[in-house]
């Protein structure tokens, strides 16, 4: 038998604790009362939830070939070395120069289809007693053949009506125009170099234009405008030529290329100081 069994176990006495009083230390740890207006929504990137924030995935897109293309191009002719022939085209007339040639071009554009059936058509209305004008119009000549021809009219002796000649600096291919800056300074005709294609054949209604030539102008109101742009042709292309073409582009590489070379001068240098 147990031997506890039939003795009543006494219970201890309860003793009553009371809670120390809050310190400074304890009052600082107290969490400061939430703004209800600012609840926390954690966001949750799982399956179905949240949409992911946005990221850069340049490197991931598959490019269409001709981006990829242009972007090679671009890098290659950076790298190689070119010609002094080929560099003077790099060598453009500045922005604020260009657009001003711009501006004086469009006031001699050709006539578009609509403006010369228009005018033909108001020709024939007035019926056989008209009288049509013989005096030729106004306007600047574009195609590589035909601003050749007129440049090289010298060449009979006659005097050339080619007064300035605007070659543009992208076209492909580049040997359609290499030469025609020798010529137009052999012929002592002022030429300049200016950036697009595309603007050239928007001032003859084309969507490019290799070369564009400026032959006869109203003497009255543009003339003083074409010598600045003549004067400016002659010091920076006419009498440049041979400084142009005798300074070849160096092959700009890219900074792998500059880190392994500075890697193996730095290895070259150890090897002297331990020799």
């Amino acid at each position: 038998m147990p031997k506890n069994k039939g003795k009543k176990t006494q219970k201890k006495p309860r003793v009553e604790t009371t809670k120390p009083a809050p310190t400074s230390k304890t009052i600082a740890k107290a969490t400061p009362p939430k703004n209800p207006l600012f609840i926390k929504r954690p966001k949750n990137f799982g399956i179905g939830n949240d949409i992911l924030p946005p990221r850069d995935l340049t490197r991931f897109v598959k490019w269409p070939k001709y981006i990829r293309l242009q972007r090679q191009r671009r890098i290659l002719l950076k790298r190689l070395k070119v010609p002094g022939v080929i560099n003077q085209f790099n060598k453009a007339l500045d922005k604020h120069t260009a657009a001003s040639l711009i501006r004086l071009l469009e006031k001699y554009k050709p006539e578009s289809r609509k403006e010369k059936t228009k005018r033909l058509k108001e020709l024939v209305k007035k019926g056989p007693e008209a009288q049509i004008p013989s005096k030729k119009p106004k306007f600047i000549k574009a195609g590589i053949k035909h601003v050749t021809h007129l440049v090289e009219q010298r060449q009979s002796g006659a005097q050339s009506s080619v007064k300035l000649v605007v070659i543009a600096h992208d076209v492909d291919p580049i040997e359609i125009v290499l030469w025609l800056p020798t010529l137009c300074r052999k012929k002592g005709i002022p030429y300049v170099i200016i950036k697009g294609k595309a603007r050239l054949g928007k001032l003859v209604y084309k969507k490019n234009a290799s070369c564009i030539a400026v032959t006869d102008i109203d003497s009255g109101k543009d003339a003083h405008d074409l010598q600045i742009f003549i004067d400016k042709a002659q010091h920076q292309f006419n009498s440049q030529l041979t400084e142009n073409m005798g300074n070849p582009r160096l092959g700009i590489m890219g900074a792998k290329h500059y880190a392994r070379k500075k890697k193996e001068e730095k290895r070259r240098r150890m090897e002297r100081t331990v020799l």
